[in-house]
């Protein structure tokens, strides 16, 4: 029979009886040891490639639940905002824009408004970034509006205190 015809079964089959005669051969205490070392072999696989990384996983996952709790809650709230939004009645191009109108006025002196069409372009002037903030909230929630274009950079006269910006916020008013 040539080495090309045997099958990997007999290759096994043989293989195992050369296995079985060198463990019969050994001696009651080699078998203890080399049995002892082959459970230790197998014991310190099973760690490295199953237990270890499952342990090093749900570690991680521990670490990470907090975090992720957080950003839960946090979409779950904007959600709940977005459907709010979505659920009030649009306003008219008029109601829109007197609303816009009020708004500014809270800016103070710092801001211009200018209307053309459906277009309402606001000119910022030494505005604080928390003003600014609180009013693109209003304007969303009162005038129902958003930016269609924002153009701002940092004010010459800015405190490491108080941001103060300059630039221009065009709004899309409602079709009339």
């Amino acid at each position: 029979m040539s080495a090309a015809n045997t099958s990997p079964a007999l290759k096994n089959n043989v293989l195992m009886n050369i296995l079985a005669t060198r463990w019969t051969a050994l001696a009651p205490r080699e078998r203890v040891m080399v049995g002892s070392a082959i459970a230790l072999i197998a014991a310190a696989v099973l760690w490295w490639v199953g237990i270890s990384p499952a342990l090093a996983k749900l570690r991680q996952a521990r670490e990470a639940a907090p975090q992720l709790d957080a950003q839960l809650q946090l979409m779950r709230a904007q959600a709940s905002e977005a459907a709010s939004l979505k659920a009030q009645r649009a306003l008219s191009y008029d109601e829109s824009l007197r609303s816009l109108e009020n708004s500014v006025k809270t800016l103070g002196a710092g801001a211009s408004l200018s209307v053309s069409d459906a277009r309402a372009s606001i000119t910022l002037r030494g505005v604080s970034g928390d003003a600014l903030a609180a009013w693109l909230a209003q304007v969303r929630a009162n005038a129902r509006l958003v930016p269609s274009e924002l153009r701002l950079k940092k004010a010459a006269g800015a405190t490491p205190a108080v941001t103060l910006w300059d630039g221009s916020i065009v709004l899309s008013l409602p079709t009339r």
